[in-house]
């Protein structure tokens, strides 16, 4: 079930196969396998449902746009009156683009790392950890303000939840915009640059291809890249 081994895979190890999910060669018919996380996911969601809470606080909504592997699970509250206008489903649509839309925004990022998974991807996983670790820790704020809240003014503590709900989506599409940003001025032209402090240039490296992938062009197109030697 690891995909990222064969041709289809292309020079950096891409896991996921476009569409169609079948097609034909030579008389016989072949399929691409589906993978769990996947491109052409919309959005995805984990509900937490916590019954030692009053119920303006027990659901917690873990949502997230565009291709799991690359999504960023975002804490909203199931009591919120409001989403942040960057998911509102009257932001952009399947052929309207809009820079302050989360699924427009998320699929910039996982779109480039197509170009050169192996290389990208990592790097964009470790931003989601780094995020959703942050999510896990302030929910639990969160959590204890809105319960002082609630004792008082349950539609205080659902107000509250709200506009934490709507600031933490809000804020996360701008960054991800700005990490796009950031991943597009590094990795772009097939190089890998890295700012340098000391100079106005800044450090470029040129991983170039993959070992196996070279191999596969020496195996197909011979002599023909060959370096002439004296």
């Amino acid at each position: 079930f690891d995909f990222r081994g064969d041709a289809g895979a292309e020079a950096f190890g891409l896991p996921y196969r476009w569409r169609p999910l079948t097609w034909d060669l030579d008389g016989k018919t072949y399929f691409n396998e589906r993978t769990v996380a996947t491109q052409q996911t919309g959005w995805s969601f984990v509900s937490q449902m916590r019954s030692w809470l009053p119920a303006p606080l027990a659901g917690l909504f873990w949502f997230g746009v565009d291709d799991t592997a690359g999504t960023v699970y975002a804490p909203f509250y199931g009591s919120a009156t409001r989403v942040p206008w960057n998911y509102d489903t009257r932001n952009g649509d399947m052929m309207t683009f809009s820079f302050d839309s989360a699924f427009w925004v998320f699929n910039l990022v996982t779109n480039f790392a197509y170009q050169r998974y192996s290389i990208i991807q990592p790097e964009i996983a470790m931003k989601i950890q780094d995020y959703e670790m942050r999510y896990l820790n302030e929910t639990v704020n969160v959590d204890v303000q809105a319960m002082k809240l609630y004792q008082s003014s349950p539609a205080s503590a659902v107000e509250y939840l709200t506009a934490y709900s709507e600031k933490t989506g809000s804020a996360l599409v701008q960054d991800w915009l700005t990490f796009f940003k950031y991943l597009f001025v590094k990795y772009m032209d097939g190089n890998v640059k890295v700012a340098d402090p000391k100079h106005p240039n800044p450090q470029v490296s040129f991983p170039g291809y993959p070992t196996p992938w070279l191999r596969r062009i020496v195996a197909e197109a011979g002599a023909k890249y060959r370096y002439p030697t004296k």
